[in-house]
């Protein structure tokens, strides 16, 4: 028997609820409602090696293809600019877009507690799919999605037409907002950043709220939700969530080149660079060195600024571990502290972390503000 949309919509629906019984049933509604085939074009991508194949709906066929839309994963999009309706064949390089898997969406937007009524401002049309869901739960009236890529917005746009869905849609950097349509009762990114850009603050009405990843150049993240009080300051706590989007264009990492080991200080390690494995251990290292690109090695960990070409990397010293430093940054000095600070705490995990911004300065602290804090990168 064909496989039938609707009832697969249903079952990812009933899937996601299984996995998570506190998501509102307003947001599982409309995923089981959205008609997610409509945002996926003629083609994703699929992981394969240390590039990514295109996967054709034609050669799918239709069956496969509905399985593959409807289930819970992520699909990505585009590779480094390159639509997956535009591949002859495997490309190389980091997603630039991707129809988020439906079970994210919907947490993210019940982290925000956006609510019928509310104006949003949704940063990352991408698809259009979650711009999508927003709709169907909250009104297309109240939606306004501004998106980065111009050909990425052109075809969200038509998803979400061919969808039955007329939210306000702008193309632009959505790290400046969308003044035109500004003020917000909320904002919500579905792209991470290193720090809140100043805009964000000066589109929220009072007690307006932020929903967002940040993120850094080791990959670490953490979801947040940050609410505006009438000075002008935001604060949080993350949520527990291990989740990850895509860094916000701007906010990209820059070029790594192939890492050639320098001549520098070598030391003991006072801890395992294994604890950057941990999803908060990395999250903490991030903090301490927001300039420093991450790898995992079998020999332990690299870190590297491009700007300054200072690097640190570890190895195995009998039952211990040395650290090799080398640049104007001791690297691995500042990591290390800050993993140390961490550990004394017990090693806690995202939901004992905060963060308190405006536009000028934002820093995230363990506890509380008075505990082990550190700044944010701007700009």
């Amino acid at each position: 028997m064909p496989a039938d949309p609707s009832a697969l919509r249903l079952a990812l629906a009933e899937e996601i609820t299984a996995a998570d019984p506190t998501l509102d049933p307003g947001w599982l509604d409309a995923i089981a409602a959205v008609p997610r085939e409509l945002f996926l074009g003629t083609s994703v991508f699929r992981p394969t090696g240390t590039g990514w194949q295109p996967v054709l709906r034609a050669e799918a066929g239709q069956e496969e293809w509905l399985r593959m839309v409807y289930s819970d994963r992520t699909w990505v999009t585009q590779v480094e600019g390159t639509d997956a309706a535009d591949a002859t064949g495997p490309v190389t390089g980091s997603p630039t877009s991707s129809a988020t898997l439906p079970s994210l969406v919907a947490r993210t937007a019940q982290v925000a507690g956006v609510r019928p009524g509310q104006k949003i401002l949704e940063v990352g049309t991408g698809t259009g799919y979650s711009t999508a869901l927003l709709s169907h739960r909250l009104g297309s009236e109240n939606v306004v999605s501004v998106e980065y890529d111009a050909g990425l917005a052109a075809s969200a746009a038509a998803h979400l037409r061919d969808a039955g869905y007329a939210p306000t849609l702008a193309v632009g950097d959505g790290l400046h907002g969308c003044a035109e349509h500004a003020d917000y009762d909320a904002i919500i990114a579905t792209c991470s950043v290193r720090s809140l850009p100043p805009s964000w603050f000066w589109q929220l009405d009072d007690g307006g709220s932020i929903t967002t990843t940040i993120s850094g150049w080791m990959l670490a993240s953490g979801l947040i939700r940050l609410v505006l009080d009438d000075e002008g300051v935001a604060r949080g706590r993350f949520t527990g969530d291990t989740i990850s989007y895509m860094l916000a264009r701007p906010h990209e990492r820059p070029p790594s080149p192939t890492f050639f080991p320098q001549d520098g200080d070598t030391r003991p390690a006072r801890l395992d660079p294994g604890l950057v494995d941990h999803w908060a251990g990395r999250f903490v290292a991030q903090l301490a060195v927001p300039s420093a690109q991450l790898t995992t090695t079998d020999s332990g960990v690299v870190l590297r600024d491009v700007a300054t070409g200072s690097q640190a990397w570890t190895e195995p010293d009998g039952d211990a571990w040395s650290v090799h430093q080398h640049g104007p940054l001791r690297l691995w000095d500042q990591a290390e502290t800050a993993l140390l600070q961490w550990r004394a705490l017990g090693s806690p995990d995202l939901t004992e972390f905060g963060m308190t911004a405006t536009p000028f300065e934002q820093t995230v602290w363990i506890g509380s503000p008075e505990g082990p804090h550190w700044s944010l990168p701007q700009g």
